[in-house]
């Protein structure tokens, strides 16, 4: 392992309250020290961060990488790339693979997949039920043991409450996170886009915001009767927001999270007859966009993820309804969490905690924070670095972004993985 030192850099690390300028330096993929240099300690690189922002590497609570099952839209190696260059060194992966991750074999394939890719750190997220069919409780205990840091089911439903609370049960005796994602598959109906006045102009079908906030109260109602530790992942909606307070105030163990495209579109912003807008849950209304932005500041919501999900051509060509629902969303997950911070939604501190420490704390895991003896994950960018989203500078294999084409700010400019430096920007 190299040792490296990072000189000059803005340091920003909520966990441990720094907002200084300062250094970094790693050895053996730790971080050993804050500032003052090691004695005998001997650079093998030296990365100079002046007028750049140091901090930790990235989680992404919510990413789908098309492998096992479906490489022809991405594979391991095209995501990992894409997420490097975003400054994400940590990714949860959803359980929705071919085949699903249901059981032993798979998450260890998963784990090999990751490995051959030099991305070591992909977390599987389980199965909630075998197959994600929601019938029968998958081997959650198994499944924790061959390094699943969670259970859900995707966007899939569950058939009944009873098996819903059968699981979080089995999840609780194991004190295991169960990952929820809210949504009435029946009340949803095969919609879209949101119920509202778009999908009234163009005759499209609609998902109403009752499909996620009616899922979301019988599940809470379920967390206070199991004593289950829940996040609810990919909240849309003003109602949903207030619920999750409602739960949090009470002492429930809830967390959630926003995906990012969520807090900049609403059903305003949508291009008729443009797939890249197809997203599930749908975007909504204005005023549940300023809801989102306020639960987040108020830390209501407490983790930003990119919900990645790359499509090959043919997934977005056809009929609105037709295509298949999601965006490339890894390497927009920084600029658009800068805009935020432009527009004073949040601070540039709390924005970086949305995307490191309080997704570690999600996870229960040792990362998110520039802590003596973690693992260095470290991202340096450029917040004023502006660059346009085009096929030279995008890595996803996935370009489906209703973002093609625009000029962001905001770049990473080196990121260091378990203390390799495994990207620097060209």
């Amino acid at each position: 392992m190299k040792h490296i030192y990072i000189k000059n850099g803005l340091l920003i690390d909520p966990v441990n309250k720094i907002n200084r300028i300062g250094n970094v330096y790693i050895s053996d993929g730790k971080i050993i020290s804050i500032t003052n240099e090691p004695s005998g300690f001997k650079a093998d690189e030296i990365i100079d961060a002046e007028n750049k922002v140091v901090c930790p590497g990235f989680i992404d609570l919510s990413t789908r990488l098309r492998e096992p099952g479906q490489s022809r839209k991405a594979t391991f190696r095209s995501e990992s790339v894409a997420a490097l260059s975003a400054g994400i060194t940590s990714m949860c992966l959803q359980p929705d693979t071919h085949p699903v991750i249901d059981t032993s074999a798979v998450a260890e394939l998963i784990k090999d997949l990751a490995k051959k890719a030099y991305y070591p750190k992909i977390y599987p997220i389980a199965a909630l039920t075998q197959k994600l069919e929601g019938t029968e409780l998958s081997s959650m205990l198994s499944l924790k043991q061959a390094g699943c840091v969670a259970v859900g089911n995707a966007n899939q439903p569950v058939r009944n409450l009873l098996i819903l609370r059968r699981a979080l049960e089995y999840a609780a005796s194991h004190d295991l996170l169960v990952m929820f994602r809210p949504n009435d598959y029946w009340l949803g109906n095969n919609g879209c886009v949101h119920e509202g006045f778009f999908a009234t102009r163009y005759g499209l079908p609609s998902i109403p915001e009752a499909a996620e906030t009616i899922a979301l109260a019988q599940c809470l109602e379920l967390v206070e009767l199991t004593g289950c530790r829940v996040h609810f992942g990919q909240l849309s909606c003003k109602r949903s927001v207030i619920k999750i307070h409602q739960a949090k105030k009470y002492g429930l163990q809830v967390s959630a999270d926003v995906a990012v495209h969520q807090l900049h579109l609403t059903e305003n912003d949508i291009i008729p007859f443009d797939s890249n807008y197809h997203v599930i849950p749908p975007l909504r209304t204005e005023e549940d966009l300023r809801y989102l932005r306020q639960g987040l500041a108020l830390g209501t919501i407490n983790s930003i993820c990119s919900d990645h999900q790359p499509h090959d051509i043919d997934a977005k060509l056809g009929a609105f309804p037709e295509t298949e629902s999601g965006i490339s969303a890894l390497e927009t997950l920084l600029p658009l969490m800068l805009k935020l911070v432009e527009q004073g939604v949040v601070t540039l501190e709390q924005g970086i905690a949305t995307l490191t420490s309080n997704p570690a704390r999600v996870l229960r895991i040792d990362s998110g924070a520039l802590t003596l003896g973690f693992s260095a994950d470290v991202c340096v960018f450029d917040p004023d670095l502006e660059w346009k989203i085009n096929a030279e500078t995008w890595k996803s294999q996935g370009n489906n972004t209703p973002f093609w084409g625009q000029t962001i700010k905001g770049k990473v400019i080196h990121t260091i993985q378990s203390g390799r430096l495994a990207y620097t920007l060209s």
